[in-house]
């Protein structure tokens, strides 16, 4: 574990930039950045659009630790390349930008209320590249729907078992059990979430370290007792379908969370844009992403 990183992920003001949408994903988040499906004809084409996307964001004048503390990458933007380097060491020599991968592979179907993450295949060679690619943690997500005991019990235990896995490679791992921002009974999901996720906190080895990712909550401060825990390095916010308008004042209101948004980030971006268009929109996402996680 790289204790610079861990230093700065501890205490500096800042956000988390989240650009690994994957898979399924990734035609939505082209289609958003003003690229129709009729202009890639497979994978590989596809890849290489949201690429060029990731590209132009990361290599922008605003991208940087001035107000960015990480950027969330998938397996895909691992392995390639900015420039020269690989995107984790540009993110990082060029930039001071964390380096963390998304490492699940989707959501199963939905039972008892809950998604949990489908099983992953690989992982231990998985992070055993990442250690290589010299990635600082990792990202995984599940979903919570409904306020069901017995379902969000096993998204909690889920996360923590390979939480556990990925920590005892010398990573950080983002737990993520979102809950649904639409849920009837999202205030009481988030009580029974967090009173399964304090069990697990108890029993960990003293030297533990994670992070959370999590749905921003109803109540104000509502998981400012997470953020003491001497295991949790950071609790980060994600925007969950709300506007970024939206997520950021909703955001201001939880002292102590910061955002680790992607749609909400990318929300404007065209690739139709000229670079000082572009560039221009992008200062403004992140200076306002900035100023709500630092209230």
């Amino acid at each position: 574990m790289n204790q610079e990183q861990l230093r700065i992920m501890s205490g500096k003001k800042g956000f988390i930039a989240a650009l690994d949408q994957s898979g399924g994903s990734t035609p939505k988040a082209l289609k958003n950045y003003g690229i129709r499906e009729d202009q890639y004809s497979n994978d590989e084409e596809m890849f290489n659009l949201v690429h060029e996307m990731r590209t132009r964001i990361i290599t922008s004048p605003s991208f940087t630790s001035d107000h960015i503390l990480a950027a969330i990458l998938f397996e895909n933007t691992m392995e390639r390349k900015i420039g020269d380097k690989l995107t984790a060491d540009y993110l990082w020599e060029e930039k001071g930008i964390i380096p963390i991968l998304k490492v699940d592979k989707g959501l199963a179907e939905e039972t008892d209320g809950v998604r949990l993450m489908k099983p992953i295949p690989g992982l231990d060679e998985l992070l055993g590249r990442a250690v290589e690619r010299h990635i600082f943690g990792t990202k995984m997500r599940s979903v919570i729907k409904q306020a069901n005991p017995a379902g969000i019990k096993k998204i909690v235990d889920q996360q923590f078992e390979i939480g556990l896995r990925i920590a005892a490679s010398g990573l950080v791992p983002i737990l993520e059990p979102e809950i649904d921002i639409y849920s009837p009974d999202k205030a009481e999901s988030e009580q029974i979430m967090k009173d399964e996720t304090k069990k697990h906190l108890a029993e960990l080895p003293e030297d533990t370290k994670l992070m959370f990712k999590l749905s921003i909550p109803d109540k104000h401060g509502f998981y400012s007792d997470l953020m003491k825990d001497s295991h949790v390095v950071r609790v980060v916010a994600l925007s969950g379908g709300y506007s970024r308008q939206e997520a950021n004042e909703r955001l201001s209101r939880s002292p102590g969370l910061i955002a680790s948004f992607s749609r909400a980030l990318s929300e404007g971006l065209n690739a139709n844009q000229t670079q000082g268009e572009f560039d221009r929109m992008l200062a403004q996402s992140i200076k306002e992403i900035y100023d709500a996680s630092i209230t």
